[in-house]
């Protein structure tokens, strides 16, 4: 017995032993109080603040007065010009006669595709001397695939390649062989509710890709060319794969053979330089002729200027490119000129019209469309149609009056029907289109 109560003492101590709850240490807590302030440092955020703001005012104030005072200059820049006003010229386009039929004038707006509108224009115009139809054509359903093309050369030479907005008349014959073409009631080409077209914001959104693409070394060319489209259809719209004509259905391509009826091969390109032998094909080394077409004709100047001369003296037309930028061209007169403070006319021969194109003072800058020719004080003058923002700014919107020396020595090169050239390709040394 003695030993159970011992034990249950034991058991009894160290229950005893054991602490209880109350005995337990008070443990620290969590709770929000209000935030400590300490005036003296809002003091200085707000002094701080104050001084930013004060400091970002006078920079917007500095920024607003230099890009007035910026504005200004450039509102009273002055363009470097010649008195005109003593030179005969032709007095309106209706003088000349005979002159090829063509639609009105387009403006290009915004846009870099001068050759697109140009060619397009000689295209109606052909199509009309050969069938007597009136058709006008789409010239943004050949801008839309010629950035398609570029955007495959660009892949091909790996970033090397030119692309932005401008090309040659023989893209417009390549695009059609390819793809065809559509009327311009069936692809516009512009989404702008202005019915402008404006190509920058399309260019850049295009180059800015390629740009990612060739700094990652990407080089998917079906991934590439799908977003190229996806591109120009979000700016540009999507070209038809069909088209309806007088009841009829057809694809671009059946329009172009059907409808329009041009035999693409008939046009041919000629140049003048000294950069490869004469009477002989070859390649001009400009940017615009990005895949290096080595179809082009070269011709003594004398020769090639006949070319020009006698298709506008016939009433038919041709497309020629070349340089606009000179004080001699001025679209408030509409006329297009070279004043003898640049050159004398007598002057103005291959080597004088070369040495301007190797010092890159004449450059391929613009395409536009010879209508006719007339005859004035010792000149023949061209009437030009054109999509330039230039040839809108005077009394005859989307017409030029082209001087001879000018075209002598500014213009690069020429796209003809064969027919006016039958003779030049005859003697070429080894013509194997």
């Amino acid at each position: 017995m003695r030993s159970r109560f011992a034990a249950c003492l034991v058991i009894i101590g160290l229950i005893l032993a054991i602490p209880c709850a109350a005995d337990e240490p008070e443990k620290d807590r969590l709770t929000y109080v209000e935030k400590t302030k300490y005036p003296v440092m809002d003091e200085m955020s707000e002094q701080a603040d104050a001084l930013r703001e004060a400091a970002e005012a006078k920079t917007a104030e500095i920024l607003a007065r230099v890009e007035e005072e910026a504005k200004a200059r450039k509102d009273a820049k002055l363009e470097l010009r010649f008195d005109m006003s003593g030179i005969e010229r032709p007095a309106n386009p209706e003088v000349f006669a005979p002159q090829a039929w063509h639609f009105p004038p387009t403006p290009q707006y915004r846009t870099g595709t001068c050759w697109s509108f140009a060619t397009t224009s000689f295209m109606e115009s052909e199509i009309h001397r050969l069938s007597g139809r009136e058709i006008k054509l789409s010239e943004m359903w050949t801008a839309y695939w010629e950035f398609v093309n570029k955007a495959r050369g660009y892949v091909e030479t790996r970033g090397e390649s030119f692309f932005g907005h401008g090309s040659q008349a023989a893209a417009l014959l390549r695009v059609y062989r390819e793809y065809g073409v559509v009327p311009r009631a069936d692809y516009e080409g512009v989404l702008a509710e202005d019915g402008r077209f404006d190509h920058n914001l399309t260019k850049d959104r295009m180059n800015e890709f390629l740009d990612w693409c060739r700094d990652n070394n990407f080089w998917d060319e079906e991934f590439i060319v799908a977003t190229i489209r996806g591109i120009l259809d979000l700016t540009m719209g999507r070209p038809p794969e069909t088209v309806t004509w007088n009841g009829r259905t057809l694809t671009p391509q059946a329009f172009l053979t059907e409808i329009c009826d041009i035999e693409l091969d008939n046009y041919v390109g000629l140049i003048s330089t000294l950069s490869i032998p004469f009477w002989s094909r070859g390649s001009y080394d400009v940017p615009d002729n990005w895949w290096h077409d080595t179809s082009y004709i070269n011709v003594p100047l004398d020769v090639w200027y006949e070319v020009i001369r006698s298709t506008a003296a016939a009433g038919e037309s041709l497309v020629i490119g070349g340089d606009v930028s000179e004080p001699g061209l001025w679209g408030l007169e509409d006329i297009a000129v070279v004043p003898t403070f640049d050159i004398p006319g007598d002057y103005i021969d291959q080597d004088s019209r070369e040495f301007r194109f190797v010092n890159k003072s004449s450059t391929d800058d613009h395409l536009i469309h010879i209508l006719g020719t007339t005859s004035i004080d010792g000149h023949d003058w061209f009437l030009v149609k054109d999509s330039n923002r230039s040839s809108r700014a005077g009394k005859y919107e989307g017409y030029y009056f082209f001087r001879d020396d000018y075209v002598k020595l500014k213009m690069l090169m020429i796209t003809v029907h064969r027919d006016r050239v039958a003779d030049i390709l005859e003697k070429l040394e080894d013509d194997s289109e």
